[in-house]
């Protein structure tokens, strides 16, 4: 038996090594192009760039892993039955069930190494990859010159920096036509110059890091350093001035510490969660005592907070006692009511407030609690697709490669479907944050284990299990609820 495990184990490495590289592969060049627009054209180094493809990866790898999982367990079955070696095994007196623990086996190991990935790997990256976005968007050469502001211009070379201050009174964006200019050159303290033009234009280099500006009709007016107390003028029909590096500087650490739900592991988004529950009991007890302060003033109470004491008894005026009122407790005199408007509204007011504030707080803790019980379920669904795959393609083997991927797309797209669909019902409070994200795998588990206890009774071979008896099986499935029954028919009579 330990034979027939190593062949079978053999059979399925190279199956999934290839499915988790091209998927891993096609869902990262994905990814890289949704980043694209803000990667091009801002002369990024080499490095950065290499930071960009290791931190983006593990997220790809997230969804690849119990993918190839599927696809693995899908070919290789369906090209073992195929070749007719499950039913020479199954002929040898090996159960087919028997051939699939030791799949299920190497699904709970997987399992717990993608819920590690998932718990540490997974949210460090996510969030040195936002830092590392918003450092990149901060290096922004294709600036927007706004007009009538003085904008400030940073221009980085190798051998310098050089900080300018411009000026215009109308920017036309289409032509990149500028009128009234002035630019202030404050990067030597000891010489500063200042240079006015009634128009000008603008234009970027190609790679978008150097910015030219042609000026007409106007002076330039500087402070030579090498004279003390020196000033000089010059006029000039046309000037051509180029900034070169422009915003070309790559600063790092410049994003906060603050960590989405997507960013945490399960010890912090529980603890998070754990705040927002917390939050959600005191304004609980903080409406509560609203309410009783509310309804100590109605009843005639005085004072503030805990301070609040009730009105003492007062003897009526004609000698007789006052008739007692049935909604003032025994001993209390009748008391003077607030305004009832101004009861009311204060009450509503406050009841409508506390209301928001707990049902925020309840979403807010839902939010975290269903990205815990996310990375349990996507683990656990590493084994769900192996009790689901293995029956799947023994019973359809000819399907092929075709079969495969149509299997596995629909799987998988039923499985994502869902659990975003459950993620979107949870966050607005329609559905218990472990429902939502465990329905998918509660409706796949039964169904992949009904079909594991008949994988020996639905045995196929080369000549069966094609795309033509998985066309007789699924229209035999969606018949049977709606065939009609057949009345039994009347024993004749002695």
């Amino acid at each position: 038996m330990s034979i027939l495990i190593r062949y079978l184990i053999r059979c399925h490495v190279g199956p999934f090594l290839f499915s988790f590289t091209l998927l891993t592969g096609l869902l990262f060049l994905n990814t890289v192009a949704q980043r694209l627009d803000q990667l091009i054209g801002k002369g990024l180094p080499w490095t950065v760039l290499a930071d960009f493809a290791v931190l983006a990866l593990p997220h790809t790898v997230a969804l690849t892993l119990p993918m190839s999982v599927l696809v693995a367990v899908l070919y290789s079955f369906s090209d073992l039955t195929a070749e007719n070696e499950i039913t020479a095994m199954t002929g040898g007196g090996v159960n087919p069930v028997r051939l699939l623990m030791p799949l299920v086996g190497i699904g709970i190991i997987l399992a717990g190494l993608m819920f590690l990935f998932n718990d540490k790997v997974l949210p460090e990256s996510n969030h040195a990859l936002k830092n590392l976005l918003v450092d990149i968007g901060r290096k922004s050469p294709t600036f927007q010159l706004r007009e009538q502001v003085v904008n400030e211009v940073v221009a980085e070379t190798e051998n310098r920096r050089r900080i300018y201050y411009l000026q215009a009174s109308r920017i036309d964006p289409v032509t990149s036509e500028l009128e009234d200019i002035v630019i202030y050159d404050v990067s030597d303290p000891s010489a500063q110059r200042t240079t006015y033009a009634k128009r000008g234009t603008m234009a970027f280099s190609q790679d978008q890091t150097d910015l030219y500006l042609n000026l007409y009709d106007g002076s330039v007016f500087e402070v030579p350093k090498d004279r003390l107390g020196g000033f000089q003028q010059a006029e000039f029909a046309q000037q051509f001035l180029p900034i070169r590096g422009i915003s070309n500087i790559l600063e790092r650490g410049y994003a906060s510490d603050y960590r989405s739900d997507r960013e945490m592991s399960t010890e912090m988004l529980a603890w998070r969660a754990l705040g927002y529950e917390r939050d959600r009991a005191e304004v609980r007890e903080e409406a509560y005592g609203s309410s009783l302060v509310a309804v100590k003033r109605a009843l005639g109470w005085t004072g503030t907070g805990e301070g609040m004491v009730p009105p003492t008894p007062s003897p009526a005026s004609d000698g007789v006692a006052a008739r007692p009122d049935p909604m003032v407790p025994a001993g209390l005199q009748q008391p003077e009511p607030l305004p009832p408007d101004g009861v009311t509204r204060e009450v509503v007011t406050a009841s409508k407030t506390q209301a928001e504030r707990d049902e925020s707080f309840r979403l807010a803790a839902i939010k975290y609690r269903v990205e815990i019980h996310k990375k349990y379920a996507i683990a656990f669904a590493c084994i769900v697709f192996v009790l689901l795959g293995a029956p799947l393609a023994v019973r359809f083997p000819r399907g092929g490669v075709g079969m495969v991927i149509t299997a596995s797309v629909v799987i998988f797209a039923i499985f994502w479907m869902s659990l975003i669909g459950g993620e979107t019902l949870a966050d607005r409070g329609y559905m218990s944050p472990a429902m939502s994200m465990w329905l998918p795998n509660l409706v796949l588990l039964p169904i992949g284990i009904i079909m594991v206890s008949r994988m020996s009774k639905q045995m196929a071979t080369a000549r069966a299990g094609g795309w033509d008896d998985l066309f007789f099986t699924l229209t035999k499935w969606v018949r049977r609820p709606f065939q009609k029954v057949e009345p039994a028919e009347a024993s004749p009579a002695a």
